[in-house]
């Protein structure tokens, strides 16, 4: 028997597999789920193909590939070591409100505002900021991003009309119980 791309069953747009990051988010909770500790440490190995990012990189479709590899190394850092997955919530600005110690968390820890900064002022992908937000958020015990959310915003980079790094700018600074228009995942 062989193992078909996910999106094999869901549908062709125009002859092209489309991207599901639900599907993606679905099946690293199940590597968490399941203990399949083994799966998330080769997905830990960024610099490394293996048969794990070529598994989270069929969820990316046709045109998201990369991205959903690099999406799964980052859910593997963030749940190193943990038995229970964490699906997240908010945008990656929410979350990094939520960065931080004892003397301030999101835009009144230092430490927190310059990874914003850094992370909105890219105009690539700043997977480097990326992963060290995770691994901050990892090292605060505070629950991550919507997996899900990061993965369609991820997507959504360089979409001028999206602004999405100004989205999550707003979130980051927006006070907490402010009411306003945020987006929820």
């Amino acid at each position: 028997m062989t193992e078909q791309s996910p999106s094999a069953g869901a549908g062709v747009e125009g002859g092209r597999f489309p991207h599901d990051s639900t599907a993606l988010t679905t099946w690293l909770t199940t590597l968490v789920r399941n203990r399949e500790y083994g799966t998330l440490a080769e997905l830990r190995r960024a610099r490394v193909p293996t048969n794990a990012h070529i598994r989270a990189g069929w969820y990316g479709g046709d045109d998201h590939r990369d991205l959903f590899e690099q999406m799964a190394f980052l859910f593997a850092i963030y749940h190193q070591g943990r038995s229970a997955p964490s699906y997240g919530h908010g945008s990656l600005g929410a979350a990094a409100r939520r960065i931080g110690d004892g003397t301030g968390r999101g835009p009144d820890n230092p430490g927190a505002q310059r990874l914003v900064d850094r992370i909105v002022a890219s105009r690539r992908i700043p997977w480097r900021h990326l992963r060290h937000a995770v691994t901050r958020l990892r090292s605060c015990e505070q629950p991550p991003p919507s997996w899900t959310g990061l993965t369609e915003d991820l997507i959504k980079w360089n979409d001028r009309k999206a602004r999405i790094a100004y989205q999550w700018s707003v979130e980051f600074h927006t006070p907490p119980g402010a009411s306003g228009k945020q987006r929820t995942r």
